[in-house]
């Protein structure tokens, strides 16, 4: 039976609204937390974006569940060697167990420093060799690298866990996919396709976790649901690598016009139908997912706590 957590949405919330929900969650039963890494929200409406590490810093004191990235690009806004410092105080502070997920990231939070937006390809690139720099500073050694893409000099890690940061790769295409395979301690993908699954297990995943999430809108009246969603989340249902490459919100904005609500209806779980939210989480436990993670964005975050900590969570658990 997968483990089923909560989904912080640093781009819509403030850090305080972030600790409150995580507490939140933690009282509904939820086993996990999830939280974004973003220097910019994806529109204007979202609103928010607050420096991750300092909110991972408060919810190591505000909860007890484990919490990972997801995710973080450790290769152009942030050099690796400063991510690998910031996850390794995370995972000493956090009461549970503190999971890096990294990606190759967004020109929207990568290019603000005036750098290149690199090609897909030499972004997976620049992203193995964050991941060898990284492992390296998490042993505690002294570290000095001279790659293709990262010079670190004399660099030590002097505050580390116990154990290693678990390093999970983010994977939409064949590619990623295979280099989480590869090198990653687990995979992180937001869509329940069991052919990316089995590939990720063929390729040398094995036995190792597999993470996915989905965003839903829960409240009393389905059609406001949907023009929540619609207003507020539309960027997730544009085409192919605009995602990537589009560089700032008033650029998602103007792209959003391409996504009708009558799309949005289609695509995403809007109302209080609790069947409708359990088969939403369940489509990924089918695909042979091992942790599913879910966000709230309507405004009623107390409604949908309760639906899922008297519902939704006992019947996905129920089916397990």
């Amino acid at each position: 039976m997968p483990q089923y957590g909560y989904f912080l949405s640093c781009e819509q919330y403030r850090p305080a609204e972030l600790i409150e929900q995580a507490r939140m969650a933690e009282q509904a039963g939820f086993e996990a937390l999830w939280i974004s890494d973003h220097y910019h929200p994806w529109n204007g409406e979202q609103g928010q974006s607050p420096f991750v590490w300092s909110v991972i810093g408060a919810l190591s004191e505000a909860v007890s569940l484990p919490v990972g990235t997801a995710v973080t690009c450790p290769t152009v806004r942030t050099h690796p060697a400063v991510v690998a410092q910031a996850a390794a105080t995370a995972a000493v502070m956090s009461p549970g167990e503190f999971r890096l997920g990294v990606g190759t990231g967004e020109a929207l939070n990568e290019h603000i420093l005036g750098d290149a937006w690199p090609p897909a390809h030499v972004r997976l690139e620049m992203l193995e060799e964050a991941i060898q720099v990284m492992r390296r500073l998490f042993s505690g050694e002294e570290v000095n690298h001279h790659g293709a893409h990262y010079t670190v000099e004399n660099a030590r890690l002097y505050t580390v866990p116990d154990e290693p940061v678990p390093i999970d790769i983010s994977g939409f295409g064949p590619a990623a996919t295979k280099l989480a395979a590869r090198v990653g301690d687990g995979y992180i993908t937001m869509m329940p396709e069991a052919p990316m699954v089995e590939q990720y297990r063929k390729g040398g995943g094995g036995g190792k976790p597999v993470s996915g999430g989905t965003k839903v809108c829960y409240g009393t009246d389905r059609d406001a649901c949907v023009r929540t969603v619609h207003r507020l989340w539309v960027n997730e249902q544009l085409p192919g690598e605009l995602g990537q490459v589009l560089p700032s919100p008033k650029h998602f904005e103007q792209a959003q016009t391409l996504v009708t609500e009558d799309m949005v209806r289609g695509g995403r779980v809007c109302g209080d139908d609790v069947d409708e939210h359990v088969a939403e989480l369940r489509q990924f436990a089918d695909a042979g997912f091992d942790r599913v993670y879910v966000s709230q964005i309507g405004p009623d975050l107390r409604g949908f706590f309760d639906l899922y900590r008297t519902k939704v969570l006992p019947q996905l658990r129920q089916a397990g």
